[in-house]
């Protein structure tokens, strides 16, 4: 089992930029897939990016490509997602989730995961 804490959520302006950090203990955090994801008022969790740490292989949904980045210290266990012209459909609770045996595919099932943290909010404002 691996327990997951987000920080970084905040409220910021349209265009504007925050990163959300995910620390994880309890596993071998170099052999993990960590997933982002996230989840608006009235609307499902969705799938935002992920990365296959053994080989560094990354995944983004096309909402946030090209502005949205996850990386992984694994000295420090811990995982990063840097998130750029931040938009009002942006905000949401996002939530970083592990699994062992997950690939990080493009399809983001949140069934893959096993593991979740709390969430951290971030808020968009226009």
């Amino acid at each position: 089992e691996v327990h997951l804490v987000e920080s970084g959520g905040g409220l910021v302006q349209a265009g504007g930029s925050l990163r959300l950090s995910c620390s994880a203990s309890g596993s071998t955090f170099d052999l993990l897939t960590i997933g982002w994801f996230r989840q608006a008022p009235g609307k499902e969790r969705e799938g935002v990016s992920c990365i296959y740490n053994p080989e560094g292989t990354t995944n983004y949904a096309d909402s946030v490509k090209g502005r949205f980045t996850v990386s992984t210290d694994n000295s420090n266990n811990l995982s990063y997602l840097q998130m750029n012209n931040l938009k009002p459909e942006d905000t949401a609770v996002y939530y970083c989730a592990a699994d062992s045996f997950s690939l990080c595919d493009s399809e983001f099932d949140p069934d893959d995961y096993e593991d979740w943290g709390p969430g951290t909010h971030v808020t968009v404002s226009s």
